[in-house]
């Protein structure tokens, strides 16, 4: 399989977490206000060990513990800060994260996770019962997509060195879920289980020659798509970031265009992504007023994700007034965490709420998704396009014991209305459903999509 067949922005939520400081008869040294020590965040399966000089993340699941990082460095993820609120309570906060990390102090090391205890192994039987238990304790949509993941316990007993990846691919393909990837670098191995779904909807109005196959095929395609949008829909005249994150400029003269490639990378500094972006936001926004533009095309269609604060950031200068925009939760054993609910506020000097269409497609993913959630509603924009991918959760990582990763969804979203969108996604109603590529698209050298917005949007429809 081709892990990185498209340009995906997943964030990997091995964040945050500590060690202990221990006397020499092993009873814990807890320190009121210090990080020092065992802490556990029961809904993500992390205990970090924080010391004086070394801290360690640890992955746990019901089978048994591995370390996923030896030398965690908490600086080093989605800007996460760590604090902790009382002796027995560490909160994990970050403005790119619509929700911060809990983590409860234990007063000793879990057993699974003693040094003796330990999995680090090859053996293909350990590590098929550490990958079950993980989905098994931590995914949150088998009901959603129609799998009995307790059928497949037993399959370890069939599991060798040889067939060891064949048999856990297969059973995550079962999911259909672009949010769960296995990735072993030393191996070659990587799976992205959505990606089988992904190709038969991209594929679903293509023939021929024109049909993708392969990461090269899809290249060929999007920059044949991007040729065309830049040339003939704007004769090579726009504007963009220099993240190469957001690109803009006139359609006609009271048209305007926005393409959202990415929620993730528009500082090389996490502190700075959302200052970063708000200049470029600014700069864009200035743009439309200038240019006295009365209405807009939002493109998402390319964009595979990032930060949902960046999406919600974004959306905060299309918006009339305070708006409630989607809520979270995560999977904390046979139920859920407490939700996180998110709006969005009108931020910026100009805020364009005047007619707009959002085009989305099976390739608008992940954070992209929580955008088109923030925007949906609102009373001035219509969708046209495809539905979005379906895959909204940050990606929870636990690391094997043969040191493969594994992602997953943990968490589910849901609209302001409590509606949750996983596996089926957000899209627009039947008389504006275009596919993202078509036969005659190409041949033609046009893009529906953006011709059906122009379309709506010259009709005030």
């Amino acid at each position: 399989m081709i892990l990185d067949f498209f340009k995906k922005y997943f964030l990997g939520f091995i964040l945050v977490f500590l060690i202990g400081c221990q006397s020499d008869d092993d009873t814990p040294i807890v320190v009121e206000g210090t990080k020092n020590g065992f802490w556990l965040a029961a809904d993500k399966g992390y205990i970090i060990e924080f010391t004086d000089d070394q801290d360690i993340l640890y992955n746990v699941n019901t089978y048994g513990c591995s370390i996923a990082d030896a030398n965690f460095n908490e600086e080093e993820f989605a800007g996460f800060q760590f604090d902790v609120v009382n002796v027995n309570e560490l909160i994990g906060v970050s403005e790119l994260i619509a929700s911060d990390i809990k983590f409860t102090r234990l007063e000793n090391q879990n057993e699974l996770c003693l040094s003796d205890q330990i999995s680090q192994t090859e053996d293909p039987k350990v590590n098929f019962d550490h990958f079950w238990n993980i989905f098994n304790d931590y995914y949150a949509f088998f009901e959603t997509r129609n799998v009995d993941w307790s059928q497949y316990e037993n399959l370890g007993e069939h599991v060798t060195s040889e067939n060891f990846y064949e048999i856990i691919g297969e059973l995550v393909l079962l999911l259909n879920d672009g949010h769960v990837i296995i990735d072993d670098e030393e191996n070659n191995i990587g799976i992205d289980a959505g990606l089988p779904g992904l190709l038969e909807r991209l594929n679903s109005s293509l023939s021929g020659d024109l049909i993708i196959d392969s990461g090269e095929d899809y290249d060929r395609l999007y920059n044949q798509r991007l040729e065309v949008i830049t040339l003939k829909y704007f004769g090579g005249e726009f504007e963009i970031d220099e993240s190469e994150n957001i690109a803009w400029g006139m359609l006609n003269n009271d048209i305007g265009y926005v393409n959202i490639l990415g929620m993730a990378g528009y500082s090389a500094n996490e502190s700075m992504e959302l200052q970063t972006l708000n200049t470029v936001l600014d700069r864009m926004m200035n743009d439309f007023k200038n240019s006295g533009v009365s209405k807009l095309i939002i493109d998402t269609r390319f964009n595979g994700g990032g930060y949902d604060m960046v999406s919600v950031e974004i959306a905060s200068r299309f918006v009339d007034q305070e708006r409630p925009a989607f809520s979270k939760k995560a999977r904390l054993g046979n139920s859920f965490t407490e939700s996180t609910s998110i709006s969005v506020t009108p931020k910026g000097d100009f805020q364009f709420t005047d007619d707009i269409v959002l085009l989305t497609s099976p390739l608008t993913a992940s954070a992209a998704e929580i955008f088109t959630l923030c925007m949906k509603d609102l009373p001035y924009v219509t969708i046209v396009g495809d539905n979005t991918n379906g895959v909204f959760s940050d990606i929870l990582v636990h690391v094997l014991p043969n040191g493969a990763s594994i992602g997953l969804s943990n968490e589910v979203y849901s609209d302001a209305q409590g509606v949750v969108y996983e596996a089926i996604g957000v899209g627009p109603t039947e008389e504006n459903r275009v596919p993202l590529f078509s036969n005659d698209d190409f041949n033609e050298e046009k893009d529906s999509g953006i011709d059906r917005a122009v379309e709506l949007l010259s009709s005030g429809n």
